[in-house]
């Protein structure tokens, strides 16, 4: 059997200049998580990671940590949604216009649901550059090729971020998706508690794609513990 790895990214730096970079404890869950994994004898046979500098840096810091030379494929497929733009058009429409102002990370966080519910809810996509079914497939096109990658037994790791995580896992929970309204609720529900550094693993058998473990974060403990 395969198996695939979907790693979220470590820590980025929310309210910095640049969001798309690891906090000094994104690059300490990194090196954690390479350490913990080479620990238990795991060596990918193929390490993808969406082309984010974030999914970039976790790489980084998980060879480091647990000393792997494995060459790296970049998958755009694996990029997070553009939540700033999702979240900007909702706080531009008419009925938010009050609220649009520098938001402290409570107020991000409220705003980010109630912005992420219209996005999901597809009935506006074309106020964003990428509607939700866009984001959707692309996910479930960079999943079918990592678990083709995996075949019948290698291990295929996967670093990425927490809505293509919620998205695959939604897929997989949901393979059939005939209510979109319950597929976007567990999108949100997984989206919502992904631990940064986390790892949710994937089997690959002769039935296709089954999710075996979410959010696996036993490496973290005290402040390296972190969900944004």
């Amino acid at each position: 059997m395969g198996v695939v790895l979907l790693v979220r990214h470590g820590q980025a730096s929310f309210g910095a200049d640049d969001y798309d970079v690891l906090s000094e404890t994104g690059w300490e869950q990194s090196r954690l998580l390479g350490r913990w994994l080479a620990a238990r004898d795991v060596h990918p046979d193929v390490l993808l990671r969406g082309d984010m500098r974030r999914h970039r840096e976790t790489v980084e810091g998980m060879a480091e940590g647990g000393g792997w030379s494995s060459s790296v494929e970049a998958d755009p497929g694996w990029n997070e949604f553009d939540h700033l733009s999702v979240v900007s058009t909702y706080l531009q429409l008419p009925e938010n216009a009050a609220r649009d102002h520098e938001l402290d990370r409570r107020e991000f966080q409220r705003h980010f649901e109630l912005a992420t519910a219209r996005w999901t809810a597809g009935r506006n996509d074309a106020d964003y550059p990428e509607p939700w079914s866009g984001f959707v497939a692309r996910v479930r096109g960079a999943l079918d090729s990592a678990c083709a990658a995996a075949g019948p037994g290698g291990t295929v790791v996967a670093v990425t971020s927490g809505g293509p995580i919620a998205a695959a896992c939604a897929a997989l929970v949901d393979p059939d998706g005939e209510d979109p309204a319950l597929y976007a609720r567990l999108w949100s529900r997984f989206n919502t508690v992904t631990v940064n550094s986390s790892v949710t693993r994937v089997v690959v058998g002769s039935t296709g794609a089954r999710m075996l473990t979410f959010n696996e974060h036993p490496h973290l403990e005290g402040d390296t513990l972190t969900y944004r």
